[in-house]
């Protein structure tokens, strides 16, 4: 499902100057239907009472995503966009990384839904979401 040629430096330098460069995010891995990254638990992403803020880990979840659907379709003909996102935070984290999983559930020829989920050092669920994502036709 993800096309061949999708690699994890890619990944990176398409987004060496957006959001998930400010906030530490880094690609680690990325399988036949899966891409995995990591995400620091710093400064950049924790909330005012020192646990990370449930707005990171939805960026993280919408960049695994978002990516991920992207990397399905042929660039030069289709993009894909979200439609719709949610998520569910299960165990806050005050320091490290966290590490995201996004696997698709559903790569079809207008919609796409893969699910995320956030786990933390010791492999605990922090948060587990789900995005929804149109494929258009580029014009």
């Amino acid at each position: 499902m993800i096309n061949p040629g999708v690699t994890v430096e890619a990944l990176q330098e398409l987004t060496r100057h957006s959001l998930e460069k400010h906030l530490g995010i880094e690609f680690t891995e990325v399988g036949p239907d899966y891409l995995c990254a990591r995400m620091p638990v710093d400064g950049r992403t924790r909330q005012p009472f020192g646990v990370l803020h449930g707005g990171a880990s939805v960026v993280l979840a919408e960049t695994l995503g978002s990516v991920g659907a992207n990397s399905c379709v042929d660039g030069a003909r289709q993009y894909c966009v979200g439609l719709e996102i949610n998520a569910n935070h299960v165990r806050s984290v005050r320091e490290g990384y966290v590490y995201g999983r996004a696997t698709a559930l559903h790569v079809g020829l207008t919609t796409q839904v893969w699910e995320i989920r956030i786990r933390d050092a010791e492999n605990r669920l922090v948060c587990v979401s789900r995005i929804t994502l149109a494929v258009l036709d580029k014009k």
